[in-house]
């Protein structure tokens, strides 16, 4: 945690020398720096970079153009997600509906925050703008060299090709990444869902209630606030669970096909290469159909009266075995079915990682008598836990979210009895994102489905961070 806090207290820093920067350019500024407050191309204009200064005028003028023309529509609303609710009106001259100047809540919402976003990011070309006239005047004082537009481009496929490389992903990632998220976020404060859908009717800001409900509090207590535990539960159980079973068991597939006695070491790998090869899509939906209720597993054990051993047994009560459609068994044949999807990716990340193996030091274990299982305990383990140690940390980030596995298995097989786990939509084989996929898709409960996203993502956050510092922090121990 104080590398976390150090990189932390760095970035607070640099944001005070970020506008402390500007607060000097604009006190020790000449006119035209000054200017730039009003005009931003004025500093540029004064240093004869008269392309640079229409570049930021064009900018400045769009700016001003897209926040009168089209952002102060919603903005003003972005308080009460608007006032007004559409009503239809008939007309008997054109024999058609006419409905009102009516507001749009979530339109409200996603253009204020897009008009949000493009304040922010022309705020911070607005400063850097002020402090780099400042420094073209100092530069002018000092009576430096001061690059033309065409030798400032050459920097930019040179010097500073890097921020050329770094544009356009960054702009992805606030178009594609930023403003969903901050979408995300700020529906889990709103009563967005089936009865409040636009355009039909407005949505409104709610506070915390929405949290206050998932995390049991509110008159939800025994729906949301209940379900949010046993789906938690089993998200964090599967999640490790799919991510060993699968990390094990490919070291150890992996170390039995590579071993030296073993023939056909081309063959084996391409037989456990055909789960990965085929279609997750495929793949599961086929398991799905020969586990379920009336499938051809059922039928084998109906016929070796393996069903009926079980029932006398007490162990089950219909006359089928509910391999997919009854807690527990569920739970249990969901990981056993990752375990045969996900072993051999897993094989294949640790064969690669077993081919660079320190043979010598092996060699070295074995003449001082060292048996197969110290060997692969002291030096093979430790290994491989360093190489594909972030790859561990991945893998389980991305089961807590693995949908497929989870929605392919059981849609349309397992249905829940728990009539508190059905009130809030949730069945107890439910990750947190499948949870949250059915409250979108099915029942159109986004406000809900926003606070447990919110959730998703502290969840792999925090675990993502602990964990990387700590494998951080451990090699560098190491290295000491």
């Amino acid at each position: 945690m104080g590398k976390v806090q150090t990189k932390a207290a760095a970035c607070v820093r640099g944001i005070g020398r970020f506008f402390g920067d500007f607060k000097s350019a604009v006190q020790h500024g000449d006119l035209f720096v000054k200017l730039s407050l009003l005009w931003m191309g004025a500093g540029y204009f004064r240093r004869k970079q008269y392309v640079k200064s229409a570049l930021m005028t064009v900018l400045e003028i769009l700016v001003i153009v897209y926040s009168l023309a089209f952002g102060m529509q919603y903005v003003p609303k972005f308080g009460t997600l608007g006032t007004v609710k559409r009503e239809a009106t008939f007309n008997i001259m054109t024999m058609k509906n006419e409905f009102n100047n009516y507001d749009n809540s979530f339109m409200i919402l996603l253009f204020s925050v897009v008009t949000f976003v493009i304040w922010g990011a022309f705020l911070a070309i607005y400063i850097s703008n002020v402090k780099r006239a400042y420094e073209l005047q100092k530069m002018a004082e000092r009576g430096e060299h001061i690059n033309t537009f065409l030798e400032d481009v050459d920097t930019y496929r040179n010097k500073n090709f890097y921020k050329t490389l770094l544009a356009l992903p960054v702009a992805g990632v606030v178009l594609f990444t930023v403003v969903p998220l901050l979408i995300l976020v700020l529906v889990a404060f709103t009563n967005y869902d089936q009865q409040h859908m636009p355009p039909g009717e407005l949505f409104t800001w709610t506070g915390l209630t929405n949290f206050i409900n998932l995390f049991g509090g509110g008159g939800l207590t025994i729906t949301f606030g209940y379900s949010f535990v046993r789906v938690l539960s089993w998200t964090l159980v599967w999640a490790l669970f799919a991510t060993f079973t699968t990390y094990i068991g490919g070291i150890l597939l992996s170390l039995l096909i590579n071993h030296k006695r073993v023939k056909g070491k081309k063959m084996w790998r391409t037989l456990f290469m055909v789960t990965i090869a085929v279609p997750q899509f495929v793949s599961l939906l086929l398991v799905r159909n020969f586990f379920a209720n009336g499938g051809i597993v059922n039928t084998i054990c109906a016929n070796i009266g393996l069903t009926e051993f079980l029932r006398n047994a007490g162990l089950i009560s219909t006359s089928y075995i509910p391999f997919l459609s009854s807690p527990g068994w569920a739970h249990v044949m969901i990981i056993l079915i990752n375990i045969w999807v996900g072993v051999p990716y897993q094989m294949l990340i640790a064969t690669g990682a077993l081919m660079n193996l320190p043979t010598d030091q092996i060699e070295s274990a074995r003449i001082d008598g060292a048996s197969p299982t110290q060997v692969f305990r002291h030096i093979t383990m430790p290994y491989l836990l360093t190489i594909t140690g972030p790859a561990l940390v991945t893998d389980f980030v991305k089961n807590i979210n693995n949908f497929n596995v989870i929605y392919l298995l059981t849609q349309d097989v397992y249905t829940t009895t728990n009539q508190a786990l059905a009130n809030s939509q949730a069945k107890e084989v439910d990750l947190l994102v499948t949870w949250l996929f059915r409250l979108t898709q099915e029942y159109y409960n986004y406000k809900m489905a926003a606070v447990i996203g919110i959730v998703v993502f502290a969840v792999c956050a925090a675990f993502t961070l602990v964990a990387f510092n700590r494998m951080t922090k451990n090699r560098e121990e190491g290295y000491q």
